[in-house]
């Protein structure tokens, strides 16, 4: 008998031990739930069927453990580092990724996919998880949350976590200038318009599930990527200014987007995370971020490859990523990901951080 008791005893002292965790790490917010393209996909392309993916070396050579888990960088991503600064764990596990379960998921998890934009037809390029379909996992999230946690603390989670999205480079560099179809239907200022209503669309889905602390990524710099310097040999390689300033005016459409929803939306808080400022003072500057070459990125040659073409036996790939700002023709490298990280989390984030 005094055997069960002490069962007893040590199972409640474990209960009470684990409600009172999440109190001893002073997170800021509950959880960061993620959705998105390859900017904060953290490895839910390796279980789909696609060719975007990155679960091979030397993707994630400085992640810890030194493997590839499936992110488009030499090591963590943006978000990674903005559930850190919150206080919760170092990295956002991606949700398809059976490695992980419900107890991870609880404080951080990534819907997002790369190759993905706001419209679905960027999705269909390369296969990949369209936004609409991310939506629908969170959605089999919350039943699962609640079966975890139980509908009150689940509740909770749900109205108190951080949304986190980056998406839209895609939808314009892998769907508009690339594909005849969206073209033919718009402008570029038309298709920007109809992009930013899909955000609105999402954005009211999201709130009407119970999200109330909502972060849209605003585009980086997209003309600066090597991939579209490399494409502008015309110009000597310099940024492609015509897709910078796309990106501006995109921004600037999210951010009226922004305005528009903290009006409608009683008691949302959407804020607009814009990495194209910091980004670009880098890429201009670099040397006073701590950095040697702006212009090609550190894997192969620097000038087209990523995803396969970013391989383990190329001898070009660069010996010290710290040195780049591109780890690959189309992403950041780790370190670039941690000072815009820390960017967002100061300005945009700091009113859910502080």
């Amino acid at each position: 008998m005094a055997h069960t008791s002490n069962t007893i005893s040590l199972c409640l002292l474990i209960v009470q031990l684990f409600f009172m965790l999440p109190a001893k790490t002073n997170a800021k917010i509950p959880a960061i739930i993620v959705f998105g393209d390859s900017s904060v996909d953290s490895g839910n392309n390796n279980h789909i069927q696609t060719i975007a993916r990155s679960n091979f070396m030397p993707y994630g050579r400085d992640f810890a453990g030194g493997r590839p888990t499936g992110r488009f960088s030499n090591g963590r991503i943006t978000t990674d580092f903005i559930s850190e600064a919150a206080g919760l764990k170092q990295i956002v596990p991606a949700y398809l990724d059976p490695a992980y379960n419900m107890s991870d998921f609880a404080v951080g998890v990534s819907f997002a996919s790369a190759g993905t934009g706001y419209d679905n037809a960027t999705a269909d390029v390369l296969g990949v998880i369209p936004l609409w379909k991310q939506v629908e996992y969170y959605k089999e999230y919350q039943k699962k949350l609640r079966a975890y946690l139980g509908d009150t603390k689940a509740n909770e989670v749900i109205s108190e976590a951080l949304y986190a999205t980056s998406l839209g480079t895609n939808d314009f560099l892998e769907n508009y200038y690339t594909m005849p179809q969206r073209r033919s239907q718009y402008t570029i200022d038309q298709f920007q318009t109809f992009l930013v209503g899909i955000a609105k669309n999402f954005v009211t889905n999201l709130y009407n599930l119970g999200a109330r602390k909502i972060s849209l990524g605003g585009l980086p710099p997209m003309g600066c990527m090597p991939l579209e310097r490399t494409r502008n040999m015309g110009n000597g390689n310099e940024c492609m200014e015509s897709y910078n300033l796309v990106a501006v005016n995109f921004n600037e459409k999210l951010n009226g987007l922004v305005m528009e929803l903290n009006k409608e939306l009683p008691y949302i808080q959407v804020v607009l995370s814009n990495p194209y400022e910091p980004m670009l003072q880098m890429i201009k500057n670099p040397s006073s971020y701590g950095f040697e070459v702006a212009s090609i990125a550190c894997c192969a040659t620097g000038l087209f490859e990523m995803g396969y073409a970013c391989d383990r036996f190329n001898l070009f790939t660069c010996k010290d990523a710290n040195k780049y700002i591109f780890w690959d023709a189309f992403h950041p490298t780790e370190r670039t990901d941690r000072i815009i990280a820390d960017h967002v989390v100061k300005t945009a984030l700091s009113k859910f951080l502080a």
